[in-house]
Parts: structure tokens; sequence; C-alpha cells
């Protein structure tokens, strides 16, 4: 049978309450990372970095997975939950799945990253593996013919943002006067969960999404003014981008945030380098784009947030890119 999660026409900002709640319920599980200050001498500006890889499964998806697992009302656990994730936000659901002791399913495209892949089935989600088009519709259409359980989407889910959001709160209490936050982009729910926050609570801050130039959606339907479809490549920056914006985010994300900061895979290796060897840091691509588009001189002046997002990235990548070497396809 057919399992869809209830759509509605636009998502809105995600009110503070609901974050406060969000940080509450998930504080026992997911970590209050650090916000640490980036320690290069020829740095462009005062830069930051929310070390989001710190978390349990490596990423922030720990914060919106968390949120939104726990927030389930018991009469719906017993089916289970199942998310649609290349990686990150699989491993999210699956490690609070076998926290609560629920069924997880996870569809994923038959290219994601077989290390993701595994560590996700480690935790014991049964992987379902279908081609990359047909991925990317279960993600739009928010159902599947193959599972059944409680849809915990990646990103277009309120209670997925709010959880998201929590960072944004630890970034004022850290740095209450953060000029700019540049975010890595995939499917908007980090970017515009954080992003509701300090649109609430310290408008002045500049809002920026993050994306690399092989799968960058979000910049080209802004300068089009309406969702358009990109170039895309697949790359070692497999945590983010594709070839369009997805349908339901675009609308929150063009309301909350400044722009979209695109780089080079050049620049992201780049990044992953500073960051390893610098900070002793392990940022995967998705997770170094942020740091990327501030080095290369993007961001506004003032004190900038750069989202370390995660730092699941396959050894044998890291190792060539630290090396100076072309990595090879995934992270």
């Amino acid at each position: 049978m057919k399992q869809s999660a209830p759509l509605t026409s636009l998502l809105e900002p995600v009110p503070i309450r609901a974050v406060e709640v969000a940080r509450a319920r998930i504080a026992d599980t997911a970590l209050r990372t650090p916000l640490v200050r980036v320690n290069l001498p020829d740095a462009p500006g005062d830069l930051y970095l929310k070390l989001e890889n710190l978390q349990p499964v490596g990423s922030f998806k720990m914060r919106g997975a968390g949120n939104a697992v726990l927030a389930l009302d018991k009469d719906r656990l017993s089916d289970g939950v199942w998310t649609v994730s290349a990686g990150n936000m699989a491993r999210g659901v699956a490690w609070y799945a076998r926290r609560i002791g629920i069924p997880c399913t996870v569809i994923v495209p038959d290219d994601a990253p077989p290390a993701k892949v595994e560590a996700t089935r480690s935790l014991g989600a049964r992987i379902i593996a279908v081609p990359f088009s047909e991925y990317q519709a279960i993600q739009r259409e928010h159902a599947c013919e193959h599972v059944h359980g409680t849809l915990i989407h990646p990103f277009a889910d309120d209670s997925v943002m709010a959880g998201n959001a929590t960072i944004g709160l630890e970034i004022l209490e850290d740095l209450p006067d953060v000029d700019a936050v540049i975010i890595p982009y995939g499917g908007g729910g980090l970017s515009c969960g954080i992003a509701s926050v300090l649109r609430s609570l310290r408008p002045q801050t500049r809002l920026f999404a993050a994306e690399v130039g092989t799968a960058a959606p979000l910049a080209a339907s802004l300068a089009a003014g309406r969702p358009v479809v990109a170039p895309y490549s697949p790359s070692f920056v497999s945590g983010i981008g594709g070839p369009a914006v997805f349908p339901r985010m675009w609308d929150l994300s063009r309301r909350l945030l400044d722009g979209s900061l695109v780089v080079t895979l050049p620049q992201v290796a780049e990044a992953i380098r500073i960051l390893c060897r610098h900070h002793r840091v392990v940022a995967e691509g998705a997770g170094a784009v942020a740091l990327a588009a501030a080095l290369g001189g993007k961001a506004p002046a003032g004190k900038t947030v750069c989202i370390v997002s995660g730092g699941n990235i396959d050894t044998v990548t890291v190792i060539r890119i630290l090396r100076g070497e072309d990595p090879p396809f995934s992270d």
C-alpha cells in the first residue's frame, strides 16, 4: 500500500516555541555542539565553525531526526518509521529507531555512497535501493509503495526543521552579535530551520545558502526568480545538491535566505584540507562548502558562522583529498 505523509501547500518559518520544545526533546541525545573560531592568519574576516560533525551520527541530522521520531504518538510507532536519504538522515532516523525499538526502512538511491549505506544498515535499518529518478520522486511526493510506517522526511517536515533550528538558538547564545551565517543547502531543511530562528531573534543577520557549482539549483532559481532545473553532475560532495529545488521548499527558502554562495569542487577540497590540518576537524564534502564560500571571499564583512554540517566522509576520499589528488566519486 502506498504510504504518504500529510502535505501542506506551503511550509512556514518554524515558531520559536516549537524550536524550544525540540531542544528539550532531544537534549538527552543530540549534542550541543561547539562554536570555534577559525585560526587561519589569512582568513578573510572573523570566521567561526559550528561543528555539527561531532553529533553521534556524524551530522546535524541527529537533531531533526530525533525531534521528529521522538514526537510521534505511541499509536503510530508500531509500524515503525521510514525515510528517503542517501546517508546522513538515514543514519539519524535509524539511530533513533533502534534507540526506542521500532522498525526502520530507508530508501536510498542506487548510487549512494556504500560506506554511508552500510553505516545505516549497521544500525538495524532495512535498505531499499532505487534509481535516482525514483528516489527524487519519492522525496517530492512523500510517498512510496514499498514501505509501511511513518515517513520522517529528510527536510520538508515541520518537526525536522524545528530540530534543525536548535542550531540557530545555540549560535545566538554563543555569538549574540553574529553578522552572517552560511549554511550548506541540500533540500533546504537545515537552511530554513536555522534561518527561522535568526529572522525572528536577530533579523539583521544575513543568511546564505552554500552550494557547489556541479549542483546549484537554488542559486539558479533565485537568479531566475522561479524554480528552474540546473546543470547537475555527481561528485564527492554527495550530501547536498541536485538538479532542482524541491517545490515545497522553494517559497520558504527565497523568503528566509539572502542568497546562495556557489563554490567549486577544488574550493571544497581545500576547505576539507584546512579543516583537517588546522582544526583537526573531519568534514564531508557537504560539510565543508560553507567554509569554502567564506574562504573564497564570498562572505560579508563581520562575524560569520560557517555550518560544518557533517563529517561522514569515506576514508579513501579524505586521504586522496589530503594528498592533493582528485577525490573519487563519493564521500
